[in-house]
């Protein structure tokens, strides 16, 4: 043990512990889901269940059979009802989030009344708050009787019923899709490196963003992940759970808002106003830009709970509506109700790839710039 000081061979010892149930509770799990994911049990639920299962090396072909696999549409469409919520999800939880916080950083009277009552939401679980709504969006009544208050006729929408579906694509269509969005996306990266005047990244990104736009202009159009056209879209029951999601986590998102807004000294609104800034310019041009590191945080949080959103979508539709399913849901019937343990690892898989690329480039930059400051 020689170089370690006390003190540190007494803080290693400490934290010991800590770092070998992390590695066996944590990383270890999720490597032997991994490796699940790659087996076959065979498709009798109760050899799943044997003493000794028969177990086979497959290799990737349970996660190419999500994909592609003529019995797993429901898998398909549960990631693009994914994709539409996490969109509005954040998108409702920011815009919410932010006019509340501006609102009550006006000090209105009863500031302290108001700011409780928007952050009540929040202490609920989601299952508590799934119940909740789904009395409320009941097609007989709830929300659907309100205009018979106004003096009109009652509601018809299914909030959680409805089979109709808008924006619809072709699955076949998802890795031109998908290259041409993370392609722009890469763009505006290499924009913004360059603007910073970043060269590394500037031509990573650049390059990146080249290989893929060339790959979706030149490639991508002959890529066929189906036989036939398999048309997914935004399914219109996703609204109920949407504004149920919304209304529990804005006040998260006001309350992280508001902090920032307080931290804004007063002197640079003054400095605004001087300068002859009107309220919206100073807003724009002062606010706005120094509640961005804020908004990104948000973002990530509140993109990597829609991405594992589970409690909130069995409560308020239950289990079997394919229409408001999600794949965390479809990985616990999976593995719990079919028993087929290899395609419910495979499923959660995928959501830990998902969440990891949500979170990982997030903290690799908090990481940095922490070093920037040390």
């Amino acid at each position: 043990m020689k170089g370690l000081s006390r003190d540190r061979l007494w803080s290693i010892l400490v934290l010991l512990p800590s770092v070998v149930l992390l590695a066996l509770f944590v990383y270890g799990f999720i490597g032997r889901t991994v490796y699940v994911s790659l087996t076959d049990w065979g498709n009798d639920p109760a050899q799943a269940l044997a003493t000794n299962p028969i177990i086979r090396w497959v290799g990737l072909a349970n996660y190419h059979d999500l994909f592609t696999g003529f019995l797993q549409l429901r898998f398909r469409q549960e990631l693009v009802n994914t994709i539409f919520f996490t969109l509005f999800f954040i998108l409702g939880c920011l815009g919410l989030g932010l006019g509340l916080a501006l609102i009550l950083d006006r000090n209105p009277r009863g500031e302290g009344l108001w700011r409780t009552i928007f952050l009540f939401p929040m202490s609920l679980s989601f299952i508590v708050t799934g119940t909740i709504w789904r009395w409320m969006l009941q097609p007989q009544g709830g929300v659907n009787q309100f205009p018979t208050v106004l003096g009109l006729p009652s509601g018809t929408f299914g909030w959680l019923s409805s089979t109709d579906s808008i924006w619809k694509f072709d699955w076949n269509k998802l890795p031109l899709l998908t290259a041409a969005v993370v392609g722009l996306v890469l763009v505006w990266l290499a924009v913004r490196a360059a603007r910073t005047g970043d060269r590394t990244r500037t031509i990573v990104a650049g390059l990146c963003a080249a290989l893929l736009l060339g790959w979706a202009l030149f490639v991508g159009p002959n890529v066929k992940l189906l036989p036939a056209p398999e048309l997914h879209g935004f399914n219109l029951a996703l609204i109920g759970i949407i504004i149920a999601a919304v209304w529990q986590m804005s006040g998260y998102t006001m309350a992280l808002y508001l902090a920032g807004l307080r931290g804004i000294p007063e002197e640079l609104r003054e400095a605004a106003r001087v300068d002859g800034a009107s309220d919206v310019g100073m807003y724009r041009f002062v606010i706005f830009p120094l509640l961005a590191p804020i908004t990104l945080s948000a973002m990530i949080i509140l993109g990597h709970i829609s991405l594992k959103i589970f409690d909130l979508v069995y409560a308020m539709a239950g289990p079997d509506n394919t229409y408001t399913s999600v794949p965390a849901l479809n990985m616990y019937l999976t593995s719990f109700r079919q028993n087929q343990f290899a395609l419910g690892a495979a499923i959660g898989t995928i959501l830990l790839i998902l969440v990891a690329f949500v979170i990982v480039p997030y903290l690799a930059s908090a990481f940095r710039s922490e070093e920037g400051h040390a």
